[in-house]
């Protein structure tokens, strides 16, 4: 509901601020006083775009502020915290449109962007006039008006959008899957050159390092057994060894021990050097007779050596990355065959979920037409009653097939058809107000007070069901007189008990039934044209309507005239 609204330097308004309550809001006043520039501020909270022709001469903004009372309201609620903006019971949008250019857009303070103030707004209020706020004229509304008048309607639509979520839920993963064997295969070929080439060579772990060490010894062997050969002589085979000095040494060192003690140690201590000697010169003697100089040897270990260098320069990795990297490709080559398993799976997992959307949908639609029955001789009759006679009013339904290439359908009667958010159903409202013609897209009839009483008709219809809290009438009397005005009237009066409704109107018959009249004027201040919006007292009121009756000089026969409207009862 909308509680207050605050304008400042808008047009001809300077600044304003009404309090609006619950029930029928009537807004009258002369022609230019300023309606149509109160329902444009009206337009901005919801989301229109805006001049800066709209500022006030002498100021620097306009601004437009709203409060509405928002308890319950779930819808608003989860936008603002998509939004992560503080939801409470009261929600305040704001508009500020400068002569700089800027336009500037907040809720509850916080600043966002215009298409979140305008998602805001639809859910807040159905503007009926010469603007888009006319839900009933956007096609994508209607399926959801006509849901809303079934009562096992919106249960099936939520348990159609589960199961369109699952649905899609494995198309994703079905299509992740192909992709990922799309790039597999195309790396198959790869995988089996590469798999083939290292295991040919068959490198094993720390290999080329161990190579590496043998190519030297066998490069290196000559050298290796003339030295061994040189040491040995030297420690033990040659003339005057020096095994054979030390040897001596200890001989005459136990001389002189036999003389001094102090030599004793020295003895022992030859002992050992002897003992290592020989201990060497063992190592010596076996390392030597195990030297071979085996040029086929060598050759082998070369050619080796240059396999596992090439593929080590081809991989640019070390012998270990690659033998970590040949598992690796090696497990995913065995994956590539095991995809057409898993496909096939996930495959008939969507084909089942095809089937059941499409079950569901076939229940929605037939749902669907039964209520779209019922209303339209009901739309028919109230527009009857508000004098478009002879109408005809029809739902349209048309389920259209997938593109070849989509894998968007689901399945139903055994025809692959295309689905959205609430099933397999286009719907959109036809009507004819004239008889002859064939009923023809709502958005394509008449404008003016026609239109209007085609939307009022409709409101009226699915008024328990709207969840829209507050409608707004801009002059929905048009056109209108006598007794259709009346009946206007009754329908408003009728619609105000599940609705905020303010309706601009220049009707007796529809002043007389307000809950709350408001008038608008305008007067000169300080050289410059203002436009005031006041709510009337009960003796305001009716002298207020009896103006609509006579004129702007009040009769006694107007006021009685008065007096008797705002008396009747719906």
């Amino acid at each position: 509901m909308l509680s207050t609204i605050h304008i400042k330097d808008y047009a001809l308004i300077e600044n304003i601020t009404v309090d609006f309550e619950k029930g029928l809001n009537i807004i009258t006043g002369e022609t230019g006083a300023g309606k149509s520039i109160l329902i444009g501020a009206l337009g901005l909270i919801l989301g229109d775009r805006a001049s800066t022709e709209v500022v006030r001469k002498g100021s620097d903004k306009s601004v437009v502020e709203a409060f509405f009372d928002v308890e319950n309201n779930l819808r608003i609620k989860k936008i603002l915290e998509d939004n992560e903006i503080e939801f409470s019971d009261q929600l305040i949008l704001r508009r500020e449109i400068s002569l700089k250019g800027t336009n500037r857009c907040f809720v509850n303070d916080i600043p966002i962007s215009l298409a979140i103030i305008k998602e805001i707004g639809k859910l807040l209020v159905d503007l009926h006039g010469q603007h888009e706020h006319q839900s009933l004229l956007r096609t994508e509304t209607h399926v959801e008006m006509l849901d809303e008048m079934g009562d096992d309607i919106i249960m099936l639509v939520s348990r159609f959008q589960n199961e369109k979520f699952l649905l899609s839920a494995l198309i994703n993963r079905l299509n992740t899957l192909v992709k990922k064997e799309e790039v597999f295969r195309e790396k198959r070929e790869l995988y089996k050159f590469q798999i083939d080439e290292i295991d040919s060579i068959n490198p094993i772990e720390d290999e080329d390092k161990q190579l590496g060490e043998e190519l030297n010894i066998l490069e290196n062997a000559e050298q290796l057994l003339s030295k061994t050969t040189q040491i040995y002589d030297v420690l033990y085979e040659g003339e005057n060894t020096l095994y054979d000095q030390f040897v001596s040494i200890r001989s005459a060192i136990s001389n002189l021990s036999s003389i001094d003690k102090i030599f004793d140690e020295k003895e022992s201590e030859c002992d050992s050097v002897l003992e290592q000697v020989n201990d060497i010169a063992d190592f010596i003697r076996n390392y030597r007779d195990k030297v071979d100089l085996d040029p086929e040897q060598l050759e082998i270990v070369r050619g080796r050596l240059g396999q596992l260098n090439l593929l080590k320069k081809k991989y640019n990795k070390s012998i270990n990355e690659i033998l970590n990297y040949r598992e690796q490709i090696g497990e995913e080559f065995e994956l590539v065959d095991n995809f057409n398993d898993k496909i096939e799976e996930i495959s008939a997992k969507i084909d089942q979920k095809r089937i059941d959307c499409g079950l569901l949908a076939i229940e929605l639609s037939n749902k669907r037409k039964e209520v779209a029955g019922k209303i339209e001789k009901e739309i028919v009759e109230q527009l009857k009653y508000l004098g478009v006679n002879d109408s005809v009013f029809k739902t349209n339904f048309d389920i259209l097939e997938p593109d070849d290439e989509s894998q968007n359908y689901i399945i139903a009667e055994n025809k692959k058809l295309k689905f959205n958010n609430y099933g397999i159903d286009e719907i959109e409202f036809f009507i004819s107000t004239n008889i002859g013609e064939d009923p023809k897209p709502l958005a394509k009839v008449a404008s003016g007070g026609e239109i209007s009483r085609i939307m009022l008709a409709m409101k009226s219809i699915l008024a328990k069901s709207d969840k829209l809290p507050l409608l707004i009438f801009d002059e929905i009397d048009t056109g209108v007189s006598g007794r259709v005005a009346q009946k206007v009237g009754h329908v408003l009066k009728n619609l105000a008990a599940f609705h905020q409704i303010i309706s601009i109107t220049h009707l007796p018959q529809i002043a007389g039934l307000a809950d709350h009249h408001y008038s608008i004027s305008k007067s000169i201040e300080k050289e410059r044209v203002v436009s005031k919006i006041c709510k009337l007292s009960d003796e305001e009121r009716l002298e207020e309507v009896a103006k609509l009756i006579s004129g702007e000089e009040v009769t006694e026969a107007s006021l009685n005239g008065a007096k008797e409207l705002m008396a009747s009862k719906v």
